[in-house]
């Protein structure tokens, strides 16, 4: 079972990292040559694809991160934050901008860390929600 646990985590931070590259417009050709299918990666995480995570409230995503280990909460937030902004940023969609900013907002909460690409991201969320 912590082998699973592990492996988990693996996967959230590789699709946190890919995902960050993108959003600051700098992937790696080796990330774009392995194709990675992000919703295979959301499969292997929350058992769903990020077309049926969207539906669901900001809410029940945040009691799905609850009932992990609450060390890796961060890992998870930081990674929802980049994966609706990533759809935001491509589909444009309001809801998802809303969800984007408040799972920054808790992975900084959170991990206590002070991140300026999350904060920027914020701002910029901030600003097309007013």
């Amino acid at each position: 079972m912590i082998q699973d646990k592990d492996f988990t985590l693996r996967l959230i931070r590789q699709l946190s990292q890919a995902l960050e590259k993108l959003l600051l417009g700098k992937p790696e050709e080796s990330l774009m040559q392995k194709e990675l299918d992000f919703d295979s990666l959301m499969k292997d995480i929350f058992k769903m694809d990020f077309a049926e995570l969207s539906l669901k409230s900001k809410e029940e995503i945040i009691e799905m991160v609850k009932l992990r280990e609450s060390k890796d909460h961060a890992d998870y937030y930081e990674m929802l934050g980049n994966v609706f902004m990533f759809h935001f940023r491509t589909e444009g969609q309001l809801d998802f901008s809303e969800k984007a900013k408040s799972f920054y907002e808790l992975y900084l909460t959170t991990s206590g860390i002070f991140a300026l690409p999350i904060v920027n991201r914020i701002n910029e969320l901030t600003s097309v929600l007013k």
